[in-house]
């Protein structure tokens, strides 16, 4: 039986924080319709959310992992990195239950740009920004261009239903089927997942969100029912060259836009 936890706090908006609109031309062009990579593992892990609400640094551990796959090799994320990466951006303390209380998207996406997410042989330090949720064509843009969409959203008691298995349903959807207890966002909690790829964009069109060491699939309504916030994050050393990438100009934007809030921030 898979066990899964929970630990995204409600969403939250920082005083300078970079927002993706700056990046005016990535953000705006027409996302393609169809975003299909059954061909590349990106392997996702659990790293340690089974046990801990770490969602929100297991879900950079994952990005790291599905940036590297698209170019074709692997970078290894151990649970130990994941779980000390949760200690930094949160104020967990390892072996402390008390103080294992999850985490605000912003504020660790904040503490992975001036600290890094460390790894054992290396500490790697991502551009970020945040767009808004509603605009569905800009999370796809941000998941064709920099490898994923790293989402906060709101699960419902239905969402976290198992058969006798311990299988988690093979596709989330809304309506939810009777029997799977509350299909209202939220009356679970709040996650952080990573949106993969999908098969085209209208409502019933099938998504591949990365969580628990899986790739679940939902639908584009389950999806908008659900988020609550959205985030792009840029290995910009990891990501491969590519057509749907950023240009020079939209990553000077957002290198820019990321040094200003370094400059600026608040301390959180």
């Amino acid at each position: 039986m898979m066990l899964r936890k929970l630990g995204c706090g409600p969403a939250r908006r920082r005083a300078r924080q970079p927002m993706l609109a700056t990046m005016r031309g990535f953000m705006t062009r027409r996302a393609p319709a169809r975003l299909i990579r059954d061909s590349i593992d990106p392997a996702p892990l659990m790293l340690g959310n089974d046990v801990l609400g770490n969602c929100t640094a297991a879900g950079i551990g994952n990005h790291i992992r599905a940036t590297a796959a698209l170019a074709g090799y692997q970078v290894v994320v151990d649970t130990p990195d994941a779980v000390r990466f949760y200690a930094l951006s949160t104020g967990y303390v390892p072996g402390n239950p008390a103080t294992d209380h999850g985490g605000v998207e912003v504020d660790v996406l904040t503490t992975a740009l001036q600290q890094g997410y460390a790894l054992a042989r290396q500490t790697l330090f991502p551009l970020w920004g945040t767009l808004e949720p509603a605009d569905l064509n800009a999370v796809r843009n941000v998941t064709a261009g920099l490898s994923a969409a790293y989402l906060g959203v709101q699960l419902a008691v239905a969402d976290m239903w198992t058969d006798t298995a311990g299988n988690p349903p093979p596709l989330w959807d809304t309506p939810t089927p009777v029997g799977r207890g509350d299909p209202t966002p939220g009356s679970a909690g709040g996650h952080c997942l990573l949106l993969w790829d999908y098969t085209g964009t209208t409502d019933t069109d099938v998504v591949t969100l990365l969580t628990w060491g899986t790739r679940q699939k939902a639908t584009w309504r389950w999806v908008r029912s659900r988020i609550m916030e959205a985030h792009g994050l840029a290995w910009r050393q990891l990501l491969p060259a590519g057509a749907l990438n950023p240009t020079h100009q939209d990553w000077d934007a957002l290198v820019s836009a990321n040094e200003a809030y370094l400059a600026g921030a608040d301390v959180v």
